[in-house]
């Protein structure tokens, strides 16, 4: 026998006969409910003071009867519905309102996040009696930020409208626009950032960039959300409520991943993903997806699955206590033995252990060749700056390499080294290096050692800097505080402001003047002549590195 769900706690036993009684009813699958399921259901919420609902399947059958108390009911666990999903639940909502109050935001929450095919609420009359009828529909992506169409009927006894003609035109449009999302072929994505320290400028500045980093990892940004709070919320980082409202967003507009600004933890991962029921991912997982893409080398695949399992191994946890290796008997070998968790967790640290010796090999080859230079007494410079600022088109445009150069964020990975000849007959070596960002995870720094100690061997650092960004003073610090962490910030550095023909004259002048160095454009090959001068009374000119332009 069927039972009942709910609060159904007091209820007596006659009630609760009452209540099973509603199962053997049927409503014509055409009708949002029948007149006569609306007066049961309306009796009995007016002797009991409750609110009484069910859930009805598209061939009219009840399937569930739920009680809850005067305000609101709690459903039964029917599964979340995914966000990607063409077809509606094949269920309906019809429940009373004691007060025949319109739905409520709980009601429409349900409808979208269950993803049933309707949600009607039957207000309680005069003695029990049926009254006014609210109901609700989901819709398709419309432009107009809608997630649902609700209507009234001032009684159920009126005509209402075609149930199934209604759910078959509207899975037809979800379906149509599902067939439209699948030619694209990429994820889609909503980003979410957080501002805690009042700072809504540099919060809007670090959203732009990270729409930036998710269409280089090719993710199709469907919308962006920007929440300002006092502090974070331990459980999901942004509140409840804009957590619902994601949800419905992700709803409509079919939406695969979440991506957040700021780094998840553990905890907060696992918890928007239960809420959810969606991809997960914060910066530092994007940033680690981005350089896995793009690293060649055979050494840039090993830094990157470095960093990778540093970021994986805290996230391990456990899905099935079910799962674990029975130990030999004896003292100390009894119990459960080592759990599936356990063992992935040691498989992990034997990976990243394995990992950190072959990158300490690579790099005790570069110091070897490292040393071949010096002893050749050839001066290094290395190019560094934020990501995108232009360094592989400044090496290209010197040198004449054919280094990869896009407009995307960390377009080039691996280093790449070239012969450089000064006038005079003077040679020198120019490599370009990654590119920096700002809040770069501190695992990709330390598997990236073996690529940056190129750096502590610079006779020059080459600071690209992308002018016409509005954000460049931010930039800036954020390659300062990285190259301090590297322990770098005493070595000789030139500014060069890229991208320089993107401003107006009278401004490259003036940032000249308060800052130094030397304004050029990569890409039209303007002011290299300049820059190669400067290098050069920097690197072979007696004294000249007190008096060139350093930051």
């Amino acid at each position: 026998m069927k039972e009942i769900f709910g609060n159904t706690l007091g209820l007596k036993s006659s009630e609760q006969q009452r209540l099973r009684n509603t199962f053997r009813r049927r409503v014509d699958p055409r009708e949002i409910v029948s007149a006569e399921l609306a007066r049961h259901l309306t009796e009995l919420s007016h002797e009991l003071n409750r609110q009484v609902g069910v859930l009805i399947n598209r061939k009219g059958d009840i399937e569930h009867v739920v009680v809850g108390n005067a305000h609101k009911l709690e459903l039964p666990d029917i599964g979340r519905a995914r966000a990607g999903q063409i077809r509606l639940r094949g269920l309906r909502l019809v429940h009373t309102h004691l007060k025949s109050e319109p739905l409520t935001k709980d009601d429409l929450t349900d409808l979208a996040l269950l993803r049933l095919d309707c949600v009607a609420a039957v207000g309680v009359g005069q003695e029990g009696l049926p009254g006014v009828l609210h109901y609700a529909y989901l819709v398709p992506e419309n432009g107009t930020g809608e997630f649902w169409q609700v209507s009234k009927l001032p009684s159920v006894h009126v005509e209402q409208p075609d149930v199934l003609a209604t759910l078959d035109a509207l899975e037809e449009e979800f379906n149509r626009k599902a067939a439209a999302r699948k030619v694209s072929g990429s994820e889609r994505a909503i980003l979410v950032a957080v501002c805690l320290d009042g700072n809504r400028a540099r919060a809007e500045s670090s959203l732009e960039e990270l729409k930036e980093l998710a269409r280089t990892a090719g993710v199709e940004v469907m919308d962006s959300v920007l929440q300002v709070r006092r502090e974070a919320d331990p459980r999901y980082l942004i509140g409840r409520g804009k957590l619902d409202d994601l949800n419905l967003r992700s709803m409509q507009s079919m939406v695969d991943v979440l991506i957040f600004d700021k780094d998840l933890t553990p905890s907060q991962g696992r918890h928007i993903g239960d809420a959810t029921s969606l991809k997960v991912l914060d910066r530092t997982q994007l940033i680690l997806d981005i350089f896995a893409q793009r690293a060649q080398t055979a050494e840039g695949k090993l830094q990157v699955e470095l960093a990778q399992q540093k970021y994986r191994l805290p996230r391990l946890v456990q899905g099935d206590d079910s799962l674990s290796r029975l130990m030999g008997g004896g003292v100390g070998g009894r119990g459960p033995g080592e759990t599936k968790l356990e063992i992935d967790r040691r498989r992990v640290r034997e990976r990243i252990t394995n990992l950190e010796k072959r990158i300490d090999l690579i790099s005790r080859e570069r110091s070897v060749r490292r040393a071949q230079r010096n002893r050749r007494e050839v001066p290094v410079i290395s190019i560094v700056g934020y990501t995108n600022a232009g360094k592989s088109t400044l090496l290209n445009a010197i040198t004449n390499a054919q280094v990869l150069a896009e407009d995307k964020l960390f377009a080039t990975l691996d280093p790449t080294s070239r012969r450089l000849r000064f006038p005079r007959e003077r040679e020198v070596i120019i490599t370009d290096t990654v590119g920096f960002i700002r809040d770069l995870p501190k695992d990709l720094v330390a598997a990236f050692r073996a690529t940056l100690e190129e750096l502590y061997d610079a006779s020059l650092l080459l600071h690209v800097v992308d002018a016409g960004d509005p954000a460049r003073d931010d930039q800036v610090e954020a390659v300062e505080t990285i190259l301090d962490s590297l322990g770098l910030m005493e070595k000789p550095r030139l500014m060069v402001w890229n991208k320089a023909d993107l401003l107006p004259p009278d401004e490259v002048e003036q940032l000249l003047r308060s800052r130094g160095g030397v304004a050029i454009s990569a890409a039209k090959r303007e002011g290299l002549a300049t820059l190669l001068a400067k290098a050069d009374t920097t690197l072979f000119a007696e004294g000249a590195s007190e008096s060139m332009g350093v930051v």
